[in-house]
């Protein structure tokens, strides 16, 4: 009996009235709420795929439009979205406090649809073109800082009972954006490097641009959907919603409660930090793996730009269906076995899927001059990476390069260790990835969760700002070898780490035996 009217009340949350008394939530309230909610997570997806969309050409799309640009480059082009993500993400939150969230969310997105053309103009200007690439991608980052807002209003605008489900909706969505994205670019592969040029706007479309440009047009469609459909709401932790919202008394009335909590109990600090380190850690490695696809393959496989821009987007969009269904059965699994159980297993699959990387065997990768006329190699810190044959098209070299001194002696990864490899990384990451959300905010409990949401925003765009330039660095100086096995390390030490502070991860209500 308690349980079906805990349903009903769930069903039926409450309205506040400013003049006193409660009121039975009118069902087109009830619907525009949850269709506000669900604008966020569409916002959530499409920020997450401003990320990943163009991961798999950005290396190729560099080599393209500027020689002198490196693997060690790559790595900064990489962070920068992160970088600006970090830098916007407490900005905007900062101004959702004070103002409508519908104004920092259509700025932020605006800046993004407009850093996504500039995105694809970076091949104009006669120099410096990996400059443009750069703050192309730092832009697109800074506009992506809208995810502190989406997160803040999400749990303002469900009761307790809504918000673990919501919260888990919300890392659901951002995940899937980022695996999904490269299925995109798998698709625009099959327009090939030269595509369609305007010559009256300098632009072409083609494998490289027409990502970007896709992301510019969900963009705007996601600023229509805020203008159409998003409107303002927020609700107390058992449902009631007062119909004003002053943002000035709001936020000072959550300085209130989190100065006031003495009564209810404390949130456990170290259980907060230790979900920090392991969601960083969590958001790193598979930054990494990300980031390090197309190199990896291009020196391993000798694939040209196209082949490893249409393979590894292939490759990751069945990552992203392996990811749907993983999403589908951990909030099956996670009412049997509980959150940390499914995270240390989670960690454990990363690290299998890591370990497989090593390379090991007799066969060795082939090595880029081959392809040139007459085995020609210049003295110059830049391998020419095209030269003309006598049909006069363009003969782009493949393999690994030889001013990458681990080629001699490092052993390929094959194909199917590769392919195993992200089977493994799939089926983790999703899991760790909802289970760190759902986890961080059970713990937080009925604490104002604004600023904390705002620790772990940060320690994730801190992650995929580090990661980029850390195995850049790695891979082009030590090789794939000492990469993964540094990343096995790291992963070692998270596994270690949450079974150290595996009993205190627990639910504020459980901690406080509410």
């Amino acid at each position: 009996m308690a349980s079906s009217r805990a349903s009903d009340d769930e069903c039926s949350p409450l309205l506040h009235s400013q003049h006193g008394g409660d009121v039975v939530e009118s069902q087109q309230h009830l619907k525009s709420r949850w269709w506000s909610i669900r604008v966020m997570y569409l916002t959530m997806f499409l920020s997450s795929v401003g990320f990943s969309i163009v991961m798999t050409s950005i290396w190729p799309y560099l080599q393209k439009i500027d020689v002198s640009a490196d693997t060690s480059f790559l790595g900064w082009v990489i962070a920068s979205y992160s970088l600006g993500q970090m830098v916007a993400s407490p900005m905007f939150g900062l101004w959702s406090n004070h103002r409508p969230r519908r104004e920092p969310l259509v700025v932020s997105i605006t800046i993004l649809v407009a850093a996504s053309c500039l995105y694809a103009y970076v091949h104009v200007p006669a120099s410096h073109n990996k400059y443009y690439m750069l703050i192309a991608r730092a832009l697109v980052g800074f506009g992506a800082g809208n995810v502190a807002v989406v997160r803040s209003y999400v749990a303002g605008a469900t009761s307790l009972s809504e918000r673990t489900g919501a919260m888990a909706n919300i890392s659901a969505f951002q995940a899937l954006g980022f695996i999904l994205g490269p299925a995109f670019q798998a698709c625009f592969a099959l327009i090939g490097e030269n595509g369609v040029t305007f010559t009256a706007i300098y632009l072409q479309v083609n494998m490289y641009t027409a990502p970007a440009l896709m992301g510019a047009a969900l963009g705007i469609a996601n600023i229509i959907l805020i203008f159409a459909i998003f409107r303002e709401h927020s609700v107390d932790d058992v449902g009631r919603q007062v119909h004003s919202i002053n943002y000035e008394a709001q936020e000072s009335d959550d300085a209130e409660k989190e100065g006031d909590g003495e009564g209810e109990g404390d949130i456990d600090q170290v259980a907060v930090v230790s979900t920090n380190i392991l969601f960083f850690v969590i958001l790193f490695v598979f930054a990494i793996f990300e980031t390090i696809a197309t190199p990896l393959t291009m020196d391993m496989y000798a694939w040209t730009r196209t082949q490893a821009v249409f393979y590894n987007g292939v490759i990751l969009a069945a990552v992203g269906v392996e990811s749907v269904i993983v999403f589908i059965a951990v909030k099956i699994l996670s009412k049997r076995t509980g959150e940390r159980v499914l995270l240390l297993g989670g960690l454990a699959t990363i690290l299998v899927g890591f370990f497989i990387l090593l390379p090991w065997g007799n066969q060795f990768p082939k090595i880029q001059w081959e392809d040139i006329q007459n085995n020609t190699i210049h003295n110059s810190s830049y391998w020419v990476s095209s030269i003309k044959s006598s049909s006069n098209h363009t003969v782009e070299p493949t393999g690994c390069p030889a001013e990458q001194s681990w080629c001699f002696y490092t052993p390929v990864i094959h194909l199917a260790q590769y392919l195993t490899s992200d089977i493994f990384i799939g089926l983790g990451y999703p899991v760790c990835n909802v289970m760190s959300y759902t986890l961080y905010s059970k713990i937080l409990g009925p604490k104002p969760q604004g600023v904390y949401m705002g620790w772990l925003t940060a320690a994730g765009s801190a992650a995929r700002t580090l990661a980029p330039v850390f195995v850049s660095q790695s891979y082009a100086h030590l090789g794939p070898r000492w990469t993964f096995s540094i990343i096995c390390a790291i992963v070692s030490l998270a596994i270690l780490h949450l079974i150290v502070v595996y009993k205190r991860l627990v639910a504020f209500a459980v901690r406080y035996r509410l």
